[in-house]
């Protein structure tokens, strides 16, 4: 069968937005209409596309066909773009990362080319054992994740090893790791923490002293420059990210209460096998650059 552009574009529309009212002024039309467009595919493809809510949702089917749309997209538009020259509109693609990954490495290894090659990221920041579940929703075109498997029809490639380690102010480890970085002073030590999916905290306290998540009080700051300035103002003690934090430890300002048990975190690049022109090299040099940058 063919799939009408206009009911394709209704169903990207409610996703994207969260509402048939958001999708209805976005495409200029009533909610009515986008409605009746969104019904007419669901009935033509004989499966339900989108769960009725707040927000919006795909179903399976729907992410399926998200996938397939957005990909099409990405092709029809470098095809405009190579007869266009340099009269070509620049390039949406959405990539889902983590946030570590986006205050560090990810946005150097990319720049050169996003400005060479009119490339606009839309980003979608999540933790890295969750932007996996963006790609596979249709929500993104690439992700940068620690899923090693790649799902059907993607290619997962390896990026390296972020290497993250236990920091602390020095005042902070004095107050409270005096004697040490122990399971009895750890059970007691405010433990700063991402959100609720950052789980890199939980694992490390788990693995070194068989401190169970929820045994031990805990800060939530969920953004990245708060999240370092809370621990530099002694808040806390929190994993940080070897890229990031050099410096800071260089100069004394932060120190690491467990030298000798740093925590490695693999990071993978999940693409489309079949994908346009553009992120296909963008793909090639995010991985070529993140191999440089990250521990092997």
């Amino acid at each position: 069968m063919k799939l009408e552009p206009r009911q394709c574009d209704a169903v990207l529309a409610v996703i994207d937005s969260g509402s048939f009212e958001q999708a209805a002024l976005r495409l200029h039309l009533t909610p009515s209409a986008v409605s009746q467009r969104v019904r007419a595919l669901e009935e033509a493809l004989g499966k339900p596309l989108v769960l009725r809510g707040r927000p919006c949702r795909a179903t399976p089917a729907g992410q399926r066909l998200l996938q397939y749309l957005r990909r099409a997209h990405l092709l029809e538009r470098d095809l405009e773009a190579e007869f266009a020259g340099d009269l070509a509109e620049p390039l949406t693609v959405a990539v889902a990362v983590n946030a570590d990954s986006l205050g560090s490495w990810f946005l150097p290894a990319l720049a050169s080319f996003l400005i060479e090659e009119q490339v606009l990221l839309d980003l979608i920041v999540d933790d890295q054992d969750h932007t996996y579940a963006l790609l596979e929703a249709g929500r993104a075109l690439g992700c940068v994740s620690t899923e090693p498997q790649a799902m059907r029809g993607c290619v997962a490639e390896s990026l390296g090893v972020m290497r993250y380690r236990a920091m602390a102010t020095p005042e902070f480890k004095k107050r409270w790791f005096a004697r040490g970085m122990t399971r009895a002073a750890a059970r007691r030590a405010p433990v700063m923490v991402f959100d609720r999916k950052d789980k890199l905290q939980a694992d490390f306290l788990l693995r070194h002293f068989g401190l169970p998540e929820g045994g031990y009080p805990c800060h939530y700051v969920p953004a990245s420059e708060p999240y370092m300035q809370a621990i530099r103002c002694g808040l806390g003690w929190g994993m940080l990210p070897e890229l990031q934090m050099r410096a800071l430890q260089d100069g004394g300002a932060l120190i690491d209460l467990l030298p000798a048990a740093p925590l490695d975190v693999g990071l993978y690049w999940h693409r489309w096998k079949v994908q346009s022109p553009r992120l296909e090299r963008m793909s090639n040099i995010l991985v070529r650059s993140a191999r440089q940058l990250l521990t092997a």
